[in-house]
């Protein structure tokens, strides 16, 4: 059912991580499991996931560590963090270190479930169609490949800058609605989604920042309007 999609769970806490990995497995993925951010970086390396769904809490290395030296080894792959902590800072931090998604514990493994599968398939999408370029003054950008290039430099994406930008290029100079953008990649206009966009703009404004004719403005109210 899933080609032995192969997902790596980092959870220091047993009874939850037992459930979790039980449950992906009986979907069909082939789950590795690793109780600290040590280990974790130790399966990353030997057992080349899918998808890495990472505790941020964790004992001997901290989640966000481990996600920052991943995501310096693998730009593209999808991480879901999990989080026991409410405040908009720690999933925003999350975000930064090279987030796609995350989920608040207490969460359904049934959610989970369906945030890994959207994520596997626009990964899977952006990897085996051939790639359409878009011209942004002197950028080049990819969105399959996630790549931006400005002259002789790449600048490697996340999976969901990326998407933001295509987002944003698609409607190159016309106002993107910010809660249409949030709906389409994240599901829904929650407080803390809208936040972590937020974080994602200001990344791809840095990228941007070399061709001062190319600049995302915010549209107060309304979205954001990506200018060439």
């Amino acid at each position: 059912m899933n080609d032995e999609v192969k997902l790596l769970l980092v959870e220091d806490e047993p009874i939850l991580a037992g459930v979790v990995k039980e449950t992906l497995e009986m979907k069909g993925f082939k789950v590795s499991h690793a109780s600290n951010g040590l280990e974790g970086l130790d399966h990353f390396q030997h057992f080349n996931p899918d998808l890495c769904i990472i505790d941020i809490m964790m004992p001997q290395k901290d989640g966000l560590s481990l996600i920052e030296e991943i995501r310096s080894r693998d730009k593209h792959i999808p991480l879901i963090i999990l989080t026991a902590k409410s405040e908009i800072q720690d999933v925003l931090k999350g975000f930064h270190a090279g987030a796609d998604d995350y989920m608040k514990k207490p969460f359904s493994v049934e959610e989970l479930l369906m945030r890994i599968q959207v994520l596997l398939k626009r990964s899977r999408a952006s990897g085996n169609t051939n790639p359409d370029l878009y011209y942004l003054g002197n950028y080049i950008f990819d969105p399959n490949r996630q790549e931006l290039h400005f002259g002789g430099e790449v600048q490697r994406m996340s999976q969901r800058e990326a998407e933001i930008l295509k987002s944003l290029a698609n409607h190159l100079n016309e106002i993107t609605s910010r809660k249409e953008m949030l709906i389409e990649l994240w599901g829904d206009d929650s407080f803390f989604n809208t936040r972590s966009m937020d974080v994602y703009i200001t990344r791809i404004r840095k990228y941007l920042s070399q061709d001062v004719n190319v600049q995302i403005v915010n549209v107060r109210g309304r979205g954001y309007k990506l200018i060439v």
